[in-house]
């Protein structure tokens, strides 16, 4: 009987929550406590976060699962997860690099997925071959892609406007210098346009700024933008494919990159592409490290062909504070925090747990994740 009472109270707390109401799940809630259910007799779903690294990701998940029990949120540290997994539902890899050899330990598991949309940590093939599913968050709905835009366009304007340089002159005191520059007038091509290139592309247009972007395929409507679509000539001045990087890259004062990692992104960025720059135009990266050539990009600061560079993301990670490249003046690097937002964070999160409590439910599709295997 106890069982039953469960199954009923937790089904009818799923309902609500997918109807939204907040009152009624929690009623249903207050319902399964008060029949004192044993959770002890009853399967709970255990939920692992693999190392410590974007701490509340976790944190804002035990927060939103607070009330059911049924559901466990563990965090243990990297060197541990391939001993401890097999015991484990769902893995949130983060930047975990997650393995055949580790996929394989996973015996238990029913899930693996991202906290956001990068999956190049994940074998995909290997958890398919043992019926595991994997998936990533959609960043267009989280808050994720419009946080990475944002974070683009402050390493933008601290490169243009000379930010370690301003640093040295508050601590001197010295007013009116550096002398930096504008975003007005400015070319900047979008490489990757994908959601975060859209986001990023709508918040640039105020500046008063020529957008070129390539992508490997265009529709004839972009990505909706909070239920909204956008014909693409509205936000991008001029559209090439992957074949046409190099030669977008010679045009535009400021590249942003915005690709994910893939085994064709690799390197992408690398001694050709730069030497196509304008000398002293500016490189963003807010996709991943390894899709940029670390040699090249070094080599071209040093030598005074690039400009600058702003990065979230870095080669490895976390990245070596005295590496060579973060001695130059003109190298800005943010500790991979562009979708490390409230906004961003808490929805996830929200995902996270909506996914554990639909699976504790038995239910074979999950709302709010893309599935790719």
């Amino acid at each position: 009987m106890i069982l039953n009472i469960h199954r009923f109270c937790f089904l009818n707390m799923i309902m609500y929550r997918e109807k939204g109401n907040t009152r009624r799940l929690q009623i249903g809630a207050s319902i399964f406590r008060q029949q004192g259910a044993n959770t002890s007799l009853n399967y709970v779903t255990r939920v692992l976060f693999c190392g410590p690294h974007f701490p509340d990701s976790q944190n804002f998940t035990r927060e939103y699962l607070q009330d059911y029990p049924m559901v466990q949120v563990d965090d243990i540290p990297l060197e541990n997860v391939s001993a401890m997994i097999g015991d484990y539902d769902i893995c949130v890899v983060k930047d975990f690099e997650m393995n055949s050899d580790v996929i394989s330990c996973a015996k238990n598991m029913k899930l693996i997925m991202q906290f956001g949309v990068g999956l190049d940590g994940v074998d995909i093939n290997a958890a398919t071959k043992q019926g595991i599913k994997v998936a990533k968050i959609p960043s267009g709905e989280t808050g994720n892609a419009a946080s990475c835009a944002e974070m683009a366009i402050y390493l933008v304007l601290a490169l243009l406007r000379k930010q370690h340089h301003m640093e040295i002159a508050v601590k001197h005191k010295r007013l009116g210098e550096p002398i930096g520059d504008t975003l007005l007038g400015k070319i900047v091509f979008i490489m990757g346009f994908g959601n975060i290139g859209v986001h990023l592309a709508k918040r640039l247009r105020p500046f008063d700024v020529k957008i070129i972007a390539t992508k490997r395929s265009w529709s004839d409507l972009c990505i909706g933008i909070n239920g909204t679509n956008y014909n693409y000539d509205d936000l991008v001045d001029e559209r090439g494919c992957h074949d046409d990087i190099l030669k977008f890259a010679s045009k535009a004062d400021i590249v942003t990159c915005c690709l994910p990692m893939t085994t064709e992104t690799i390197g992408t960025v690398n001694n050709d592409f730069i030497s196509t720059m304008k000398k002293g135009a500016l490189l963003i990266n807010i996709g991943r490290g390894g899709v940029l050539d670390y040699e090249a990009v070094y080599n071209n600061l040093k030598l005074g062909h690039l400009g600058g560079l702003g990065i979230d993301v870095a080669w490895t990670e976390p990245f070596d504070p005295l590496n060579p490249i973060l001695q130059l003046p003109n190298v800005i690097i943010t500790p991979h925090v562009a979708a490390v937002t409230q906004s961003s964070f808490r929805y996830m999160a929200k995902v996270v747990g909506d996914v554990a409590l639909q699976l504790h439910a038995g239910k074979m599709s999950y709302i709010g994740i893309e599935i790719v295997n």
